[in-house]
């Protein structure tokens, strides 16, 4: 097979980052391995595999002819048999596949939270979903929903896997007290729920004033984070809550963090717990998406509902009181990941259904 991933984007999101991932990965298992770049560059264009095929559209606008015809000279000339489109540029994918009907089109929706998706999103999805061959899904219920909704006869989940990347430098020093640091890698969207992580930063404050939370993500310096700035200073929290924006030396970050979270209110399966598992660090997690088949609440991390700061604010202080308890949760965790989540299972699973269906 000669497979192509399609994305917006080479920001450190995470459906960026699975895509870079996907591509790196493949580039060591089939014929062939690209990575087109549709709209714009970002901070993972350095950890492309020498080994992928890569390409940058510069798409101006949605109907961008240009850029499709460089796609479509791109796709002939490597004989492509697949385009694997991540999240928005399925659009572009469609387009193609009306001028070269011979590619098979694979559409990876990153996204967990269905609920808010527009009327007229859902309307683009039926309408285009009859030219893909596949789609894949980020947790169970979006593939249902898929299926239910959209109709699509070929819907399977796959969990995102984590890949550790080689930065050369060592940038990023978080401020803060050696040992007693918070890392949340989340970018600043609705979805990750922030303003719960303040609320618990706030309780933190008056009974561990040391501790310090550390929020690693891209910054869109749109009105959710402008919020997020403004209770930072409504708390009187500029001490103890650190935004850094979009970071590459993830690896570098959570070695100098002692405990990881996430406090999303909607999720699929997040890139950035898989990275925390990795790295065997202690986690306090939302039950939100797939994180529940990773997290086992009391084993291998604490896992609360979403938008429950007494209890993940209880969860956090267990971890911080306990060093034997962070110990042996970062153990089982990295267990966890490598037992299920590894690329090597991922791509197997892949492959096989790109062949069977």
């Amino acid at each position: 097979m000669r497979i192509v991933q399609l994305i917006d984007s080479l920001e450190a999101g995470g459906s960026e980052r699975m895509a870079v991932s996907y591509a790196n990965t493949l580039a060591n298992n089939i014929e062939f391995s690209g990575l087109v770049v549709t709209r714009k560059q970002g901070v993972l264009l350095d950890q492309i595999n020498p080994n992928v095929s890569y390409l940058f559209l510069n798409k101006k606008k949605q109907l961008d002819f240009n850029a499709l015809f460089r796609l479509r000279s791109f796709v002939l000339k490597n004989k492509v048999t697949h385009i694997h489109a991540h999240s928005t540029s399925f659009f572009l994918a469609f387009l193609l596949k009306l001028i070269c009907p011979f590619v098979k089109l694979i559409w990876h929706y990153h996204y967990g939270n269905i609920k808010i998706l527009p009327k007229k999103r859902i309307i683009i999805f039926r309408a285009v979903m009859p030219f893909f061959h596949g789609v894949i899904a980020v947790n169970q219920n979006l593939r249902l929903w898929i299926e239910n909704n959209l109709k699509s006869k070929n819907a399977i989940y796959l969990p995102n896997f984590p890949v550790q990347t080689t930065v050369s430098e060592h940038k990023t020093q978080l401020f803060g007290i050696e040992g007693k640091r918070i890392v949340s890698l989340a970018n600043l969207r609705e979805d990750k729920n922030h303003f719960l992580l303040l609320k618990v930063a706030e309780k933190l404050k008056q009974s561990h004033p040391d501790w310090t939370f550390h929020l690693v993500g891209k910054d869109f310096d749109d009105d959710y984070a402008k919020q997020i700035k403004d209770l930072i200073t409504a708390y009187d929290l500029e001490n103890n809550v650190f935004l850094y924006g979009s970071k590459q030396d993830i690896e570098n970050i959570l070695n100098q963090a002692t405990i990881a979270i996430l406090t999303s209110q909607s999720e699929g399966l997040p890139v950035s717990l898989l990275e925390y598992g990795l790295l065997k660090k202690a986690v306090v997690v939302t039950h939100v998406g797939e994180i529940p088949m990773v997290v086992q609440h009391g084993k291998n991390g604490f896992i609360v509902a979403s938008n429950e700061a007494d209890l993940f604010y209880q969860s956090l202080l267990n971890l911080i009181e306990n060093k034997t308890l962070r110990t042996d949760f970062g153990e089982a965790l990295f267990n966890t990941i490598q037992a299920d989540y590894t690329d090597e299972s991922v791509i197997k699973k892949y492959l096989n259904w790109l062949q069977i269906s």
